[in-house]
């Protein structure tokens, strides 16, 4: 067994998780977003957090959202957030989790399963920093790290029309 180092009470069994675990270190001090492939269950989110922890935002929110495990129609929302009155219900202003990660990381787990119009809305995310609440006029910067993960197959998807081939 191999412990990395005293910073982090990681123990490794498999070289090939100490190599993974040193390749995350390394992107850590970088800031661009990241995109974690594997399959469910192999540690992905622990990877994520890994990555927020070595980073320059480790002191900053790491907030995580599971995109399969919420409703098509409320991930915009959980995402971005809304303005009071912008639907039925909203009786007032909401923040996304893009702003509760104000300089830290968010992790958008199974990002694969977005559908098009909001994988649209993150490249822009990603690409200008900016985004609006649902209901909203007003462009909202952001200083957030991405680091999203998924299970599929990314290169079938696209060719399939289920994934931009930008983001």
């Amino acid at each position: 067994m191999n412990q990395i180092t005293d910073d982090y009470p990681f123990v490794f069994v498999d070289p090939k998780s100490v190599e993974l675990f040193e390749l995350a270190c390394k992107v850590a001090r970088t800031d661009i977003p990241v995109l974690v492939r594997g399959p469910s269950g192999t540690g992905k989110e622990v990877l994520a957090r890994v990555l927020h922890e070595s980073s320059a935002r480790a002191d900053q929110p790491f907030v995580a959202l599971n995109c399969a495990a919420i409703p098509e129609h409320l991930v915009e929302d959980t995402l971005f957030g809304h303005e009071k009155g912008s639907f039925t219900g909203a009786h007032q202003r909401k923040l996304g989790k893009f702003e509760l990660a104000k300089d830290g990381t968010i992790f958008l787990d199974e990002v694969g399963e977005l559908e098009m119009l909001l994988q649209a809305k993150l490249l822009r995310v990603i690409q200008q920093k900016e985004f609006e609440r649902v209901g909203g006029n007003e462009l909202i910067r952001t200083n957030v790290r991405i680091i999203s993960a998924t299970n599929r197959e990314l290169k079938q998807a696209v060719e399939q029309k289920q994934f931009r081939e930008d983001l």
